[in-house]
Protein backbone atom coordinates (compact mmCIF):
# COMPACT_ATOMS: atom_id res chain seq x y z
CA UNK A 1 0.00 0.00 0.00
CA UNK A 2 1.36 3.81 -1.33
CA UNK A 3 1.23 5.69 2.39
CA UNK A 4 0.88 9.27 1.95
CA UNK A 5 2.52 11.32 4.39
CA UNK A 6 1.27 14.04 6.72
CA UNK A 7 2.43 17.16 7.18
CA UNK A 8 4.12 16.07 10.46
CA UNK A 9 5.98 13.45 8.75
CA UNK A 10 6.86 14.95 5.86
CA UNK A 11 8.76 17.45 8.21
CA UNK A 12 10.41 13.54 9.38
CA UNK A 13 11.44 12.49 6.12
CA UNK A 14 13.38 16.00 5.32
CA UNK A 15 14.74 15.93 8.94
CA UNK A 16 16.42 12.62 8.30
CA UNK A 17 17.35 13.48 4.27
CA UNK A 18 19.33 16.34 5.48
CA UNK A 19 21.23 13.71 7.22
CA UNK A 20 21.82 11.92 4.12
CA UNK A 21 22.81 14.72 1.90
CA UNK A 22 25.38 16.05 4.68
CA UNK A 23 26.49 12.45 4.45
CA UNK A 24 27.52 12.66 0.81
CA UNK A 25 28.74 16.03 0.99
CA UNK A 26 31.69 14.98 3.87
CA UNK A 27 32.56 11.48 1.17
CA UNK A 28 32.61 13.90 -1.32
CA UNK A 29 35.16 16.30 0.84
CA UNK A 30 37.57 13.23 1.78
CA UNK A 31 37.35 10.44 -0.87
CA UNK A 32 40.49 9.57 -2.73
CA UNK A 33 42.44 7.23 -4.23
CA UNK A 34 44.34 5.41 -1.22
CA UNK A 35 41.80 4.84 0.73
CA UNK A 36 39.38 1.40 1.49
CA UNK A 37 36.11 1.20 1.16
CA UNK A 38 35.58 0.92 4.26
CA UNK A 39 37.09 3.74 5.18
CA UNK A 40 34.56 5.26 3.61
CA UNK A 41 31.78 3.53 5.08
CA UNK A 42 33.17 4.67 8.31
CA UNK A 43 33.18 8.19 7.49
CA UNK A 44 29.51 7.88 6.32
CA UNK A 45 28.38 5.57 9.74
CA UNK A 46 30.10 8.70 12.21
CA UNK A 47 28.42 11.56 10.28
CA UNK A 48 25.18 9.94 10.56
CA UNK A 49 25.43 9.58 14.40
CA UNK A 50 26.92 12.91 14.69
CA UNK A 51 23.76 14.55 13.45
CA UNK A 52 21.79 12.21 15.42
CA UNK A 53 20.55 9.17 12.60
CA UNK A 54 21.32 5.44 12.92
CA UNK A 55 22.45 3.49 9.82
CA UNK A 56 19.26 1.81 8.43
CA UNK A 57 21.24 -0.34 6.22
CA UNK A 58 23.39 -1.94 8.81
CA UNK A 59 21.74 -5.33 9.98
CA UNK A 60 19.08 -5.35 7.19
CA UNK A 61 18.34 -8.10 5.95
CA UNK A 62 16.51 -10.27 2.81
CA UNK A 63 15.05 -13.31 4.88
CA UNK A 64 16.71 -15.47 2.05
CA UNK A 65 18.64 -18.66 4.26
CA UNK A 66 22.23 -18.28 3.96
CA UNK A 67 22.34 -14.63 3.41
CA UNK A 68 23.87 -12.94 6.29
CA UNK A 69 22.97 -9.34 7.37
CA UNK A 70 24.31 -7.01 5.73
CA UNK A 71 27.35 -5.87 8.27
CA UNK A 72 27.68 -2.34 7.24
CA UNK A 73 26.32 1.17 6.88
CA UNK A 74 26.68 1.97 3.12
CA UNK A 75 26.99 -0.04 0.15
CA UNK A 76 29.77 0.56 -1.74
CA UNK A 77 30.13 -0.45 -5.30
CA UNK A 78 33.48 -0.21 -7.23
CA UNK A 79 33.65 -0.27 -11.36
CA UNK A 80 31.80 -3.11 -13.00
CA UNK A 81 29.77 -3.41 -9.05
CA UNK A 82 26.48 -2.31 -9.86
CA UNK A 83 24.76 -2.02 -6.08
CA UNK A 84 25.04 -3.71 -2.48
CA UNK A 85 28.94 -3.80 -2.50
CA UNK A 86 29.98 -4.37 0.60
CA UNK A 87 32.96 -2.16 1.86
CA UNK A 88 35.82 -3.84 3.06
CA UNK A 89 39.36 -2.82 4.22
CA UNK A 90 40.97 -4.91 1.57
CA UNK A 91 39.53 -2.83 -1.20
CA UNK A 92 41.76 0.30 -1.96
CA UNK A 93 40.15 2.65 -4.63
CA UNK A 94 42.35 3.48 -7.08
CA UNK A 95 42.65 6.70 -9.04
CA UNK A 96 40.29 7.10 -12.05
CA UNK A 97 37.84 4.48 -10.52
CA UNK A 98 34.14 4.78 -10.11
CA UNK A 99 32.83 4.63 -6.88
CA UNK A 100 28.74 4.21 -6.20
CA UNK A 101 27.65 5.01 -2.51
CA UNK A 102 24.28 3.82 -1.47
CA UNK A 103 23.27 4.93 2.13
CA UNK A 104 19.76 5.09 4.15
CA UNK A 105 19.34 6.91 7.52
CA UNK A 106 16.96 6.38 10.25
CA UNK A 107 15.92 9.20 12.56
CA UNK A 108 12.79 9.73 14.32
CA UNK A 109 11.67 6.42 12.68
CA UNK A 110 11.98 7.60 8.77
CA UNK A 111 13.84 6.48 6.04
CA UNK A 112 16.12 8.64 4.19
CA UNK A 113 17.55 7.42 1.29
CA UNK A 114 20.15 8.10 -1.59
CA UNK A 115 23.15 6.90 -4.09
CA UNK A 116 26.05 8.69 -5.54
CA UNK A 117 28.63 7.43 -8.13
CA UNK A 118 31.70 9.65 -6.95
CA UNK A 119 34.74 10.02 -9.72
CA UNK A 120 37.89 9.37 -8.16
CA UNK A 121 41.34 10.96 -9.44
CA UNK A 122 41.81 11.26 -13.24
CA UNK A 123 38.33 9.29 -14.64
CA UNK A 124 38.31 8.08 -18.14
CA UNK A 125 36.31 10.43 -20.69
CA UNK A 126 34.16 7.04 -21.02
CA UNK A 127 33.70 6.35 -16.79
CA UNK A 128 32.75 10.20 -16.72
CA UNK A 129 30.27 10.26 -19.44
CA UNK A 130 28.64 7.69 -18.16
CA UNK A 131 28.10 8.86 -14.39
CA UNK A 132 27.07 12.02 -15.62
CA UNK A 133 24.72 10.22 -18.03
CA UNK A 134 23.07 8.22 -14.86
CA UNK A 135 22.84 11.85 -12.90
CA UNK A 136 20.94 13.16 -16.02
CA UNK A 137 18.31 10.03 -16.17
CA UNK A 138 17.22 10.78 -12.78
CA UNK A 139 16.22 14.26 -13.50
CA UNK A 140 14.59 12.97 -16.87
CA UNK A 141 12.47 11.10 -14.67
CA UNK A 142 11.53 13.46 -12.32
CA UNK A 143 10.30 15.84 -14.75
CA UNK A 144 7.12 13.33 -14.69
CA UNK A 145 6.92 13.38 -11.00
CA UNK A 146 3.80 15.56 -10.80
CA UNK A 147 0.41 15.26 -8.72
CA UNK A 148 -1.82 13.49 -11.57
CA UNK A 149 0.87 11.82 -13.42
CA UNK A 150 1.36 7.82 -12.91
CA UNK A 151 4.49 6.27 -11.82
CA UNK A 152 5.28 4.40 -15.52
CA UNK A 153 5.51 7.79 -16.95
CA UNK A 154 9.05 8.07 -14.47
CA UNK A 155 10.05 4.81 -15.20
CA UNK A 156 9.84 6.05 -19.24
CA UNK A 157 11.43 8.88 -19.15
CA UNK A 158 14.69 6.98 -17.06
CA UNK A 159 14.54 4.22 -19.95
CA UNK A 160 14.12 6.17 -22.55
CA UNK A 161 17.22 8.69 -21.89
CA UNK A 162 19.41 6.16 -20.89
CA UNK A 163 18.70 3.71 -23.99
CA UNK A 164 19.04 6.99 -26.01
CA UNK A 165 22.32 7.46 -24.86
CA UNK A 166 23.46 3.86 -25.43
CA UNK A 167 23.39 2.86 -22.37
CA UNK A 168 21.20 -0.14 -20.69
CA UNK A 169 19.05 -0.02 -17.55
CA UNK A 170 19.22 -2.20 -14.40
CA UNK A 171 15.88 -4.50 -14.65
CA UNK A 172 16.03 -6.83 -11.85
CA UNK A 173 16.53 -3.78 -9.46
CA UNK A 174 14.47 -0.85 -8.56
CA UNK A 175 13.77 2.47 -7.27
CA UNK A 176 10.67 2.62 -4.72
CA UNK A 177 8.40 4.28 -1.89
CA UNK A 178 10.39 5.55 1.39
CA UNK A 179 8.86 5.82 5.11
CA UNK A 180 8.86 4.60 8.22
CA UNK A 181 10.17 1.32 6.03
CA UNK A 182 13.11 1.62 4.08
CA UNK A 183 10.93 -0.02 1.02
CA UNK A 184 7.77 0.51 1.05
CA UNK A 185 5.34 0.52 -2.01
CA UNK A 186 5.39 1.22 -5.20
CA UNK A 187 7.78 -0.01 -6.88
CA UNK A 188 10.04 2.58 -9.19
CA UNK A 189 11.73 0.28 -12.13
CA UNK A 190 14.14 2.07 -14.40
CA UNK A 191 11.75 1.37 -17.79
CA UNK A 192 8.09 0.83 -18.71
CA UNK A 193 5.53 2.27 -20.35
CA UNK A 194 4.21 5.63 -19.56
CA UNK A 195 0.44 6.00 -18.73
CA UNK A 196 0.76 2.79 -15.93
CA UNK A 197 0.47 2.44 -12.46
CA UNK A 198 -0.56 4.40 -9.83
CA UNK A 199 -1.59 8.01 -9.72
CA UNK A 200 0.86 10.48 -8.10
CA UNK A 201 -0.25 12.01 -5.20
CA UNK A 202 1.09 14.98 -3.03
CA UNK A 203 2.51 13.45 0.31
CA UNK A 204 4.33 10.39 -1.94
CA UNK A 205 7.65 10.43 -0.72
CA UNK A 206 10.04 8.07 -3.09
CA UNK A 207 13.22 6.92 -4.03
CA UNK A 208 14.18 6.83 -7.34
CA UNK A 209 17.13 5.43 -8.44
CA UNK A 210 18.35 5.00 -12.33
CA UNK A 211 21.65 2.57 -12.26
CA UNK A 212 23.07 2.42 -15.49
CA UNK A 213 25.17 -0.17 -17.18
CA UNK A 214 28.01 0.66 -20.03
CA UNK A 215 27.24 -2.30 -22.21
CA UNK A 216 24.87 -4.94 -21.52
CA UNK A 217 21.99 -5.09 -18.88
CA UNK A 218 22.98 -8.96 -17.75
CA UNK A 219 23.96 -8.86 -13.96
CA UNK A 220 25.64 -11.45 -12.03
CA UNK A 221 25.54 -11.87 -7.94
CA UNK A 222 28.96 -12.70 -6.30
CA UNK A 223 29.21 -15.50 -3.28
CA UNK A 224 28.72 -12.78 -0.85
CA UNK A 225 24.69 -12.94 -1.12
CA UNK A 226 24.99 -9.15 -2.09
CA UNK A 227 27.34 -7.90 -4.28
CA UNK A 228 25.87 -7.62 -7.61
CA UNK A 229 28.49 -7.12 -10.69
CA UNK A 230 27.94 -6.68 -14.69
CA UNK A 231 28.23 -9.81 -16.45
CA UNK A 232 30.33 -8.62 -19.11
CA UNK A 233 32.77 -6.69 -16.85
CA UNK A 234 32.05 -3.33 -18.33
CA UNK A 235 31.41 -0.27 -15.43
CA UNK A 236 28.22 0.45 -13.73
CA UNK A 237 26.86 4.10 -12.42
CA UNK A 238 23.97 4.86 -9.59
CA UNK A 239 22.26 7.76 -8.66
CA UNK A 240 19.20 8.06 -6.52
CA UNK A 241 17.38 10.53 -3.93
CA UNK A 242 14.35 11.05 -1.90
CA UNK A 243 11.91 13.20 -3.49
CA UNK A 244 8.64 14.21 -2.04
CA UNK A 245 5.33 14.85 -4.36
CA UNK A 246 3.94 17.98 -4.21
CA UNK A 247 1.30 19.93 -5.33
CA UNK A 248 3.67 21.47 -7.80
CA UNK A 249 6.90 19.86 -8.85
CA UNK A 250 9.00 17.44 -6.97
CA UNK A 251 11.00 18.50 -3.95
CA UNK A 252 14.16 16.97 -4.31
CA UNK A 253 15.05 15.68 0.12
CA UNK A 254 18.19 14.70 -0.32
CA UNK A 255 19.75 17.50 -2.29
CA UNK A 256 20.09 20.53 -0.71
Amino acid sequence: MVTIKSKKEIGYMKEVCKVVDAVYKKIESEIKAGMSTWDIDQIAEKEMIRLGAIPAEKGYSIGIPGVPDYPAATCISVNDEVIHGIPSKDKIIKDGDIVSVDTVALKNGFNGDAARTFMVGDVSKEARRLVEVTKQAFFEGIKYAKKGNRIGDVCHAIGEYVHSQGYSVVREFQGHGIGKEMHEDPGIPNYGKAGRGIRLEPGMTLAIEPMVIQGKPNIMELDDGWTIITEDGSLAAHYENTILITEKEPEILTLL
